[in-house]
């Protein structure tokens, strides 16, 4: 009788202590951690929203038309692996090795494709232009990416290539903490502001 009882009591114990543990860990934890986010980082909070609610500006856009091909007047982002191309539903890379056949002849129709598009010597080409992120959703390229696309860009548009190459220089993010990584620019970000350059 008291091995019953004790039995019943353990387990009272046990189901007080899950209720109590899912109100304090299940709701009241996630109540005060969203609401810090909310207070001090907003912005990154709710997903790092882009103007507009035109995307997020940590997920790359391709500035392509129906048919998968670049749109002249905007600057282009780096191939994705994931899904159909920066699919936030399927973060991926490729997974080829940097010796696999298909990935090296990938790698040499992109470099052909972008030095006839930009009108440049294929050794001009930078790496990231023709290699997709280990994520896919990568929603950077290099600043020499960016700067091989200012005549394009300039001329689809009319305007002076100065103005562009201005426009892309205000938009270079540093290396994080002043060392890690490179200098980079948010492709998304920059478009829009080329956007709304155009419509002032």
């Amino acid at each position: 009788m008291s091995s019953t009882r004790t039995t019943v009591r353990t387990a009272g114990v046990a189901v007080r202590a899950m209720l109590v543990l899912t109100l304090v860990l299940g709701v009241g934890y996630t109540l005060v951690v969203t609401g810090i986010g909310q207070l001090l980082l907003p912005w990154q909070a709710n997903g790092s929203p882009l103007a507009d609610d035109k995307g997020s500006a940590l997920i790359g856009q391709p500035a392509t038309d129906a048919d998968g091909d670049a749109l002249p007047e905007y600057f282009q982002s780096r191939p994705s692996a994931a899904g159909d191309g920066y699919d936030g539903t399927a973060s991926s890379g490729s997974n080829l090795g940097p010796e696999n056949a298909d990935l090296i002849s990938a790698i040499e129709e992109r470099k052909v494709a972008i030095a006839e598009r930009e009108g440049v010597d294929p050794s001009d080409v930078p790496a990231d232009a023709v290699t997709a992120s280990a994520s896919g959703l990568d929603p950077h390229i290099s600043v020499a990416y960016a700067l091989l696309q200012v005549p394009r860009v300039a001329a689809t548009r009319g305007l002076a290539e100065d103005v562009v190459r201005t426009l892309v220089e205000s938009r270079i993010q540093g290396r994080d903490l002043g060392f890690l990584g490179e200098e980079r620019i948010n492709v998304a970000e920059l478009n829009l502001a080329l956007d709304e350059r155009e419509g002032e």
